[in-house]
């Protein structure tokens, strides 16, 4: 087996890393790939971005959204979680077979300590009935990763606020994300390893993985990077991972309802978003004002379905001629929040 370690701590980037490795390297052993990074959301090739996450807290508190070629729900990962990648020919596991992908990291951790640790369901990792890691597949050109996370010691408490969108107010036909219980892995690690960094635990389950007692040992087995290939990964960023289109814009279908009363009236906002951009809007409500909303409606049509640019199009007509005596930022909160 093959190993790397990314220098990166941006999801984007280690996503783009990890699409190079499968698709333009040729191993002739399977290739195992470590890498964590800042606070971000991975949602998964078939969700409707928007519809997993609270845009407003995630804008507020900088967290990088993007989305990934493996199907499965959104996650939410900071510097407290470790990602791990199994690549291998697609003809040497059965797609969807997790099992198989994931039970080396799990004789790890057993060795480690954690020894309640089990595979669950289709896609999770348990430890005492509680989830820390979740995990996606993707095929290509003969080639198969299978990616998961491993909840060393995440902020749980941001998990709840970016990744929280009521039911009621956004429905589409992305597949939506399954919230389990989760919790973190630290607890359940034998005493000497639970004050373990992020890169100290991974270095650790490489060890565990080799069964080497250093990772000098497996120097040769550490997969280079060249700088033409760091130039070709850094394409696949740009046209992949922090490209709109692809994160937002892949979103499916989806409708929103937004209503809310003000003193000077109620407006009630039905919008029609495809890929990522408003296709219809309409508002209704008993709200006054001397011009017919629908004018604003037109106005909205075809714009990013995001604070930026629906606040853009507010700012540069003067709202209080489709709702008299109610504030324009009022309004941008109504549709976006």
């Amino acid at each position: 087996m093959y190993w790397y370690a990314m220098k990166s701590h941006d999801i984007r980037h280690n996503l783009a890393t990890e699409q190079y490795l499968m698709n333009n390297k040729q191993f002739d052993e399977p290739l195992v790939l470590f890498y964590y990074e800042g606070p971000c959301i991975i949602v998964g090739r078939n969700q409707n971005t928007l519809e997993e996450i609270d845009q407003k807290y995630v804008e507020e508190n900088d967290i990088t959204v993007t989305r990934r070629l493996s199907g499965g729900g959104a996650v939410y990962q900071d510097l407290g979680n470790l990602c791990f990648s199994f690549v291998v020919d697609s003809d040497s596991e059965e797609f969807g077979d997790f099992k198989s992908f994931v039970q080396p990291v799990v004789d790890a951790l057993h060795a480690m300590g954690a020894k309640s640790v089990e595979v669950s369901g289709r896609n999770d990792i348990l430890v005492d009935g509680k989830k820390f890691s979740g995990n996606a597949m993707y095929s290509h050109s003969g080639k198969t990763f299978s990616h998961g996370t491993l909840m060393l010691d995440v902020d749980q408490d941001v998990i709840a606020h970016a990744l929280n969108v009521p039911e009621d107010k956004m429905k589409s036909k992305g597949i939506k994300s399954v919230r389990s219980r989760v919790t973190n892995l630290k607890p359940y690690l034998a005493p000497e390893y639970q004050n373990l960094t992020v890169p100290e635990f991974r270095d650790t389950l490489l060890k565990e993985l080799f069964h080497v007692d250093s990772l000098d040992a497996i120097a040769d087995k550490e997969v280079k990077i060249a700088d033409d290939e760091k130039a070709a990964i850094d394409q696949i960023f740009n046209e992949y991972y922090a490209n709109w289109d692809w994160v937002y814009g892949n979103s499916p279908e989806f409708t929103v309802k937004k209503r809310q009363h003000f003193t000077a009236g109620t407006i009630d906002a039905r919008l029609l978003v495809d890929g990522g951009k408003i296709e219809n809007i309409k508002f209704y409500g008993d709200f006054f004002g001397p011009s017919d909303a629908t004018e604003l409606a037109e106005k909205l049509k075809g714009v990013r379905y995001d604070r930026e640019h629906v606040g853009a199009v507010l700012n540069s007509v003067n709202t209080q001629l489709y709702f008299n005596g109610i504030d324009t930022q009022d309004v941008l909160n109504l549709l976006v929040d």
